[in-house]
């Protein structure tokens, strides 16, 4: 039977000088977890460390969670990593006009912050910005269609993140999905006779997270924003990405926008502001006024509203684009760095007898399926990849792994981008290489 007379009491071990720079709270619930652990490990037939494990359990409860990491995945909107990266700015206070009339010194409305921005950029009426883009489909189709039916494409009928499915979305905002077409071919006619007294809307997703080739047909976004115009029907545009310039000035072919969604007819486009846009969380939604002012008086877009940080975040991103300032979106820094200069990155954090090889930077994030641009990542062959990238992981270093090895990318990295000098280094690659070859030296 294991003795666990040698472990201190909770009191004792909270009373250690290891845990004298901590509060009492803490020092009390890492005192518990650490014998408990100290228990764990001695049923087990270990002798555990308890002073090392009493520490370390004070300083994780000290830390906080969310840290800011190296993304050498090779995907540039990384679900995992919060999608786009961005620079919030800074608040000065506590307090901002968030739903406050600076001239009359009324209520006001916390949308009018980036109403003017986003009709500016897309060429839309009207706007309404939720918290996230799911949220945005669901209002729309809540208010909208409700208790009537709603038209998706079977080639649209996507999944999203997190096994959440655009049929599921539809049918918990009250609505009966009427499926058009087939997998592989739908038309504009397929659209046109399914419409009857009880449709209620055609939704419109745009399948950026796949690809179908080969004998397939699909109707133009502006083909079915006619046909829906000429039927009375209003048409939805779930376009995703939110991008609100052409990405064809980094290589990227068929990248759709707002304002082409916006000029093509839809009545409602609902995106989200952490892809393609390069900002914080948001659904954006843009189009009719008439519709806009609809989906504004639903009860449910008290529950999706967009938060005051996001919102702030928001507004700083857009007058960037009106401003023509892409290069201060760290989004558009990213796709603009030249290959080369990656390359160059790659061979400064090296260790002895890596290889460099040339690689695709995916956009990722369901925003173009298999697009991105040209790049280049450090190749680290490991006999055990799962265990070197774990360790990676504690580094705050995350690769991905192909064929028994850990791929780097170094793109998406802004601290390597703000301390890089052709002539001087960074001694942000300097430190890197130091933490890799020590690594590698253990995994390879």
């Amino acid at each position: 039977m294991p003795d666990y007379r040698s472990l201190p009491s909770v009191t004792e071990l909270a009373s250690s000088p290891e845990l004298a720079p901590f509060p009492e709270r803490i020092r009390i619930l890492a005192s518990q977890s650490a014998i408990a652990a100290a228990r764990g490990k001695i049923a087990d037939g270990g002798k555990p460390d308890i002073r090392g494990l009493v520490t370390a359990e004070a300083l994780r409860l000290t830390t906080p969670s969310l840290q800011t990491i190296h993304n050498f995945s090779g995907v540039i909107l990384h679900t995992g990593l919060g999608r786009a990266p961005f620079e919030p700015p800074i608040l000065g206070n506590a307090y901002f006009n968030l739903e406050l009339d600076l001239e009359s010194g009324k209520r006001g409305d916390r949308q009018t912050h980036v109403r003017e921005l986003l009709c500016e950029l897309t060429g839309a009426e009207d706007t309404l910005v939720v918290n996230n883009g799911a949220a945005g489909v669901l209002l729309a189709l809540t208010a909208i269609a409700k208790g009537k039916q709603v038209l998706l494409s079977r080639s649209q009928s996507v999944e999203i993140g997190g096994s959440f499915r655009m049929p599921d979305i539809v049918r918990t905002s009250g609505c009966r999905l009427v499926d058009i077409g087939t997998t592989n071919k739908t038309y504009v006619s397929d659209y046109v006779d399914a419409i009857n007294p009880r449709t209620g809307a055609i939704l419109y997703c745009h399948p950026s997270n796949y690809e179908v080739t080969g004998f397939v047909a699909s109707p133009s976004l502006d083909e079915v924003a006619k046909a829906a115009k000429a039927n009375g029907i209003c048409f939805i545009h779930d376009q995703g990405n939110g991008a609100l310039v052409d990405f064809e000035r980094y290589g990227i072919q068929g990248i759709e926008t707002l304002p082409q969604s916006v000029a093509a007819g839809a009545d409602l486009t609902i995106a989200s502001g952490d892809k393609l846009l390069g900002g914080p969380q948001a659904g954006i939604i843009v189009g009719r006024k008439d519709l806009i002012a609809k989906l504004k008086r639903h009860p449910l877009a008290r529950v999706v509203r967009i938060d005051k940080v996001s919102l702030l975040s928001l507004e700083s991103v857009l007058l960037h684009y009106r401003a023509d300032q892409l290069a201060r979106i760290p989004l558009h820094r990213i796709l603009g760095i030249p290959a080369e200069t990656v390359r160059l990155w790659c061979q400064a954090m090296a260790p002895a007898g890596a290889e460099v090889r040339p690689t695709l930077c995916e956009l990722g994030s369901g925003s173009g399926a298999g697009k991105g641009v040209e790049s280049y990542a450090l190749v680290l062959p490991s006999r055990k990849p799962d265990g070197f990238a774990k360790e990676l992981r504690r580094l705050k270093i995350i690769g991905r792994i192909e064929k028994d090895a850990i791929w780097l990318d170094p793109r998406c990295d802004e601290t390597i981008y703000h301390s890089w000098r052709p002539e001087a280094g960074s001694r942000v690659l300097d430190g890197l290489k130091a933490k890799l070859s020590e690594s590698w030296e253990k995994w390879k």
